[in-house]
C-alpha cells in the first residue's frame, strides 16, 4: 500500500481536506491518513469543525505527504519540522494554500511553485526565493508538487495517481469521483480577465452590431461608419465607455465566440476560426493559447458539451 499523509494546517476548508480522501480512496493501493499538530476537533473556514484523528507521527514512513490548508498563515513549528524530516524520503505536495506551509519550511526555495491565483502575489512577496507561477494548475519541481485552488488540487491528486499507476487508474478514480479526467498541470488556472465595466451607452448599438458580424474582418473604419463618427472620435469614446480600444475589445469578443463554438459544436478548427473572425486555425491556436493557456483541441476536450465529440487536430 502507498501511504499518504494529509497534514491539515488550520485555517482550512473542509472541502480541501476531503480531496485526498476522495481521490486516493477511489484508486487502489493507497492508505490515506489525515493528521494535524493537535488531533481532535479542528476548525474550518465557514463551516463546522472536523475531527482529525491522527497526530504528526502519521507522517513517519509515509510515501506521500500533502500539506493542506493554512490560508497563508504561519504554520506551527512542529509541522514545519515534520515536513522537513518527511522530505528526506517522501514525495511532498501541497493543495492550494498549503504552498505557504511548504514555503515556510524552506522546501520551495529555488523551486517553481503555484497556489491559488488570488494569493500568488502574497506568496511571491513573502517568499522571494520561490519562483511563483501564478497561472498554472499545478507544478512539479524536484519532486515537490504544488497546486492551485480546489479543483486544481483534485487535478494534482489525480496526476499523482497517474504517476504511480498509469492513466487508466487515474481515469477510473476521476470517474468514481465524477470529475473530469486529469487536466495538464501547465494549463491556465482560467483566471478571468473580464472586460472592464462599460461606463457609457452611446456606442452600445455599434458594439451590438459588431457582435453580430464577428465573422467579418471588421476595421476601425467599419465601426466608425456604423457609429457615424470619425475613427479618432470612435477610438476615444470606445475607450471611455469600455476601457479598451475598439480592436482590443473585438479580439476579446472573438476569443469568447471561439470558446463558445469549441464548447457547443463539433465544427472543424478552421470553421471555428472563420466564424469567430480569427481567420485561420493557426491564428485561433495562437490566441487561445495566449488568452486561455490551452490549444483549441485541449480546450474542447476539457469543456465540450457535445458528448463524445471527436478530438480534432490543431
Amino acid at each position: 500500500m502507498h501511504r499518504v499523509a494529509a497534514v491539515v494546517v488550520p485555517p482550512v476548508l473542509s472541502f480541501d481536506v476531503s480531496i485526498p480522501l476522495m481521490v486516493f480512496h477511489n484508486a487502489e493501493h493507497y492508505d490515506v491518513r489525515v493528521c494535524t499538530a493537535r488531533p481532535g476537533p479542528t476548525p474550518t473556514v465557514g463551516g463546522p469543525d472536523i475531527v482529525v484523528p491522527d497526530g504528526l507521527d502519521a507522517m513517519a514512513g509515509a510515501d506521500t505527504v500533502l500539506a493542506v490548508g493554512s490560508g497563508g498563515e504561519q504554520a506551527p513549528a512542529e509541522v514545519l519540522d515534520a515536513l522537513r524530516k518527511a522530505a528526506a524520503g517522501a514525495r511532498i505536495a501541497s493543495l492550494c494554500t498549503g504552498a505557504f506551509v511548504l514555503a515556510q519550511a524552506g522546501l520551495l526555495d529555488g523551486r517553481r511553485a503555484t497556489t491559488h491565483w488570488g494569493l500568488a502575489d502574497d506568496l511571491a512577496t513573502r517568499f522571494p526565493a520561490v519562483d511563483v507561477q501564478p497561472d498554472l494548475l499545478f507544478v512539479e519541481d524536484g519532486g515537490i508538487f504544488t497546486s492551485a485552488g480546489a479543483a486544481a488540487a483534485i487535478d494534482l491528486c489525480l496526476h499523482l495517481v497517474r504517476v504511480d499507476h498509469g492513466a487508466a487508474a487515474a481515469n477510473t478514480a476521476a470517474r468514481l469521483a465524477v470529475v473530469p479526467p486529469v487536466r495538464p498541470g501547465g494549463q491556465s488556472q482560467f483566471i478571468e480577465t473580464p472586460l472592464p465595466p462599460e461606463r457609457g451607452t452611446s456606442l452600445a448599438p455599434t458594439r451590438a452590431w459588431a457582435l453580430e458580424h464577428l465573422d467579418r474582418p471588421l476595421t476601425l473604419a467599419d465601426l466608425a461608419g456604423h457609429a457615424r463618427t470619425s475613427v479618432r472620435t470612435l477610438t476615444r469614446r470606445f475607450h471611455a465607455e469600455t476601457g479598451l480600444s475598439p480592436l482590443q475589445w473585438l479580439l476579446h469578443r472573438r476569443v469568447d465566440r471561439a470558446r463558445e463554438l469549441l464548447e457547443t459544436t463539433e465544427l472543424p478548427m478552421d470553421q471555428v476560426a472563420g466564424r469567430s473572425g480569427l481567420g485561420s486555425a493557426d491564428s485561433l491556436r495562437k490566441h487561445m493559447v495566449g488568452r486561455v493557456g490551452l490549444t483549441p483541441t485541449a480546450y474542447r476536450a476539457s469543456f465540450s458539451r457535445q458528448a463524445g465529440s471527436p478530438a480534432e487536430a490543431t
